[in-house]
């Protein structure tokens, strides 16, 4: 081996020497810098569990807000139906027709208000037809006659000339005031007959 030889192998071993050297001093610094900065990675990521958690929470709020206001909305809907129906049907006492019935409509799969019994579902008209002609008496009472009772017809408006009598369905906003005095006179007239009546 020649004396060139010897300084170009002295050389590489004090290469591969001066490598891993480096090698390790990187290693060393990766590991130091990896210590140094592990505390910081842990608070930020409790930081961001914490921050994960009270979104998780506040969405779990938010939607169950919004299951309660869809069941409000849904019964207020539902029990606007109910009554709409009675009124319907005739029902002068409503609010204890109501009391009697809202319990027991539900809303079916397909979404209409049902009523389930025994024989099935029935529809929600159908059965509060059911339950009017079960209980007349929560209709208006059915007088024909009586003291102080007089001829004229439930249903008419104004006051008609040849007869005097009053319509009742004819009554409304905004109606000519000439038929608007006349209806107030007769029923001065009916109410001074009906009281006269009975003084006698």
């Amino acid at each position: 081996m020649t004396n060139r030889e010897g300084q170009e192998e002295a050389k590489g071993a004090m290469g591969d020497e001066i490598r891993a050297m480096i090698r390790q001093v990187v290693s060393e610094f990766t590991h130091l810098e990896k210590e140094r900065l592990e505390p910081a990675y842990k608070a930020e990521l409790i930081e961001e569990k914490k921050k994960r958690e009270v979104l998780e929470r506040r969405v779990n709020e938010l939607v169950e807000e919004n299951k309660k206001s869809r069941s409000v909305a849904e019964q207020a809907e539902r029990y606007s139906t109910i009554r709409s129906e009675l009124q319907k049907h005739g029902v002068m006492k409503l609010d204890l027709a109501f009391k009697a019935l809202k319990d027991e409509v539900v809303r079916a799969s397909d979404g209409r208000l049902v009523v389930r019994g025994q024989d099935g579902e029935t529809g929600l008209s159908e059965y509060v037809g059911a339950f009017v002609q079960e209980n007349p008496e929560l209709l208006p009472a059915r007088i024909s006659g009586g003291a102080g009772a007089t001829g004229s017809q439930r249903g008419t408006v104004a006051v008609t000339a040849a007869t005097g009598a009053i319509d009742l369905d004819r009554i409304r906003p905004g109606m000519d005031p000439t038929d608007l005095a006349r209806i107030r006179e007769e029923v001065a007239r009916m109410a001074q007959q009906a009281l006269s009546g009975r003084a006698a």
